[in-house]
């Protein structure tokens, strides 16, 4: 017997003008509350930007990992945040 993938196993494609947010995770790597939990962007160019600016905050708040997501599908990560 063979199985094939169906569609639904693969990460959805996103949706032109979706937003684009970072998924904030401790050392684990599950999803972390922090103080920036909701903010997106339009852009990945403006996610990334805003990453470089705000790691060290997010470090002092116990955020280890990210993720990049576009809309629904994840674009790449996990990415620690030490050096």
């Amino acid at each position: 017997m063979t199985h094939s993938l169906e569609p639904s196993a693969f990460a959805p494609e996103p949706k032109p003008g979706s937003p684009w947010r970072w998924a904030l995770l401790d050392v684990e790597g599950t999803e972390a509350t922090s103080t920036h939990s909701e903010t997106t962007f339009s852009s990945q160019s403006d996610a990334e930007s805003w990453l470089g600016e705000t790691y060290g905050e997010l470090l002092t708040e116990g955020i280890e990992q990210v993720t990049l997501y576009e809309g629904d599908a994840e674009v790449y990560g996990p990415m620690s945040l030490r050096p």
